[in-house]
């Protein structure tokens, strides 16, 4: 089988999965539901090339949980990674960053997803944890407002802007209104169209990395933001009585989608993939930014080499001023020598080291508003990935 051409053809389908979504209804009614997964090759591509039918004898089953900021794309890659090994069953279950770190220093999963970082306590349960950027993605603002007319002609879902000082005076709870004076100064061709409405604002109510990309993203904009930068803070706007929770990106989506007159932030494929509005953000420079790959990339370059030892950075609110303020890498995290079943560890070591290199994979994060590693970052990923042993024997060939 030619692997590279399914890569290809899945590559082609999800970017247009997620062009169709963009240009989806502004304000949806209906229950969100998942990001779309990649369509199966087509018939004609079935019929030049034979897609596995049968696992073959020797198959390894690997199992992963945690972040559902990265689920998109761990999803569309495990879907692709079938025609690149058909051997491998990949099981990637979004349950919250903190549900993947418990399930990895229990030791009831293979591999983890956190886009929170472990603390010194995790490190020391786990025993041997190592955490490993895989790519990089944007936390977006969403809406859902109830328009006081009307519509002009060409809105679209990066018209509305917000700059560092509104979003915290908001999630603090000292704007609580659509046409407050901050918003209409910073979006003066819409004043006459936000409404006299009560911003009721949604967030995670689980343990999170994308709460707590989004909190120390608060923390560094202004020091009016008290609540800390975490995966779980005590909502000033749940305190004021205007706030809800919901589970996961795609529990906070759905409250705004279904709240009239609602914000939330959720990792932009959960926008994409939903047709809903976002909004534009002011950063540290001063710039204009809509959340895209580009601008997460440039995020990543304003703090390329401020790894920590544990191979973990935060890079919100960067000084480029092509950045997008709001932005985290995501992990995964890996027993370093205490896998026992070396077959397994290969083939995930296999898949892992697929992911960042191969030019198809990044294709498909792209696609989804995800920014693959730069290389001097992925290098950095791929030597820690060479020093995984088992049986006392490097893992990677």
């Amino acid at each position: 089988m030619r692997k590279s051409l399914f890569v290809t053809i899945l590559v082609v389908l999800v970017a247009g999965l997620a062009l169709s979504a963009c240009g989806a209804a502004a304000t949806p009614t209906a229950a969100v539901e998942e990001p779309a997964a990649a369509a199966a090759p087509t018939e004609e591509a079935a019929a030049t090339e034979e897609a596995p039918v049968a696992l073959p004898d020797g198959s390894v089953t690997i199992n992963g949980a945690g972040a559902t900021f990265p689920l998109p794309v761990y999803t569309e890659w495990t879907f692709a990674y079938q025609y690149v090994d058909p051997a491998v069953v990949i099981n990637y279950q979004g349950i919250g960053s903190g549900g993947g770190k418990k399930g990895i220093i229990d030791n009831t999963i293979d591999f983890a997803g956190s886009d929170s970082v472990l603390k010194d306590e995790e490190y020391e349960s786990g025993k041997d944890l190592q955490m490993y950027p895989m790519l990089a993605g944007a936390v977006v603002v969403i809406y859902n407002v109830e328009w006081a007319k009307e519509l002009p002609e060409g809105f679209t879902a990066s018209t509305l802007i917000l700059d560092r000082q509104t979003l915290v005076d908001i999630f603090n709870a000292k704007i609580t209104k659509w046409n407050d004076p901050a918003i209409v100064a910073l979006n003066p061709d819409m004043a006459d169209y936000l409404p006299d409405a009560t911003i009721t604002a949604a967030h995670r109510s689980d343990g999170s990395g994308t709460t707590e990309i989004f909190t120390k993203a608060l923390t560094s904009f202004s020091s009016d933001w008290t609540a800390g930068g975490a995966s779980s803070v005590e909502w000033p706007v749940d305190l004021a009585g205007n706030g809800i929770g919901g589970k996961g990106n795609q529990g906070v989506a759905a409250a705004v989608i279904n709240t009239p007159n609602s914000i939330g932030y959720v990792e932009l494929s959960y926008a994409i993939s939903n047709g809903m509005k976002y909004f534009d953000l002011i950063n540290k420079s001063g710039s204009v930014v809509t959340a895209n790959a580009d601008s997460v990339a440039s995020a990543m370059d304003d703090f390329s080499g401020s790894f920590s030892d544990k191979l973990t950075a935060t890079i919100v609110d960067g000084e480029g001023a092509g950045s997008y303020p709001i932005v985290g890498y995501t992990y995964i995290i890996l027993h370093t020598n205490s896998m026992t079943d070396c077959v397994k560890a290969e083939k995930l070591l296999d898949y892992l080291q697929w992911a960042l290199t191969d030019d198809g994979a990044g294709e498909l994060a792209g696609s989804l508003g995800y920014s693959v590693l730069p290389e001097s970052v992925r290098d950095q990923v791929l030597a820690k990935y060479a020093e995984v042993t088992c049986d006392g024997s490097a893992v990677m060939k």
